[in-house]
């Protein structure tokens, strides 16, 4: 279970998606629900990176979208992002995907959610 984020990271990577939904579903109502997210919400945003950085092209238009409104759902959750992954994802995102509308709309509510005034990044 600790090393599943890290292969979550890799692009394109639907089966180990479906396990870290298993896990989700299984740590519920547990307190480490929350941690695991966060793994996860970080897992998201490096393997977008990934993906982005990778296919300057939007070839894997329906890998990235998925991954897009996992993204947002995860935030919605979370509502906190590490500084140097939120970064990232930002300056690759607008470099390749400035046109995608799917990202500029996910880029959209994790702005709206993460520099509302009680954020950490907002301070």
């Amino acid at each position: 279970m600790d090393q599943l984020p890290a292969a979550l990271e890799r692009a394109g990577n639907e089966q180990s998606w479906a396990v870290a939904d298993a896990i989700s579903r299984m740590l519920k109502n547990s307190e480490e629900l929350h941690s695991w997210r966060r793994h996860l919400l970080s897992a998201c945003m490096k393997g977008l990176v990934a993906m982005y950085s990778g296919s300057k092209e939007e070839s894997k238009q329906e890998v990235e979208r998925s991954m897009l409104l996992r993204l947002e759902e995860l935030l919605c959750v979370v509502e906190e992002v590490d500084p140097d992954d939120w970064c990232s994802l930002v300056k690759t995102g607008l470099k390749y995907r400035y046109r995608d509308e799917t990202f500029l709309k996910v880029l959209n509510v994790a702005i709206q959610l993460l520099y509302k005034k009680e954020s950490s990044l907002s301070q």
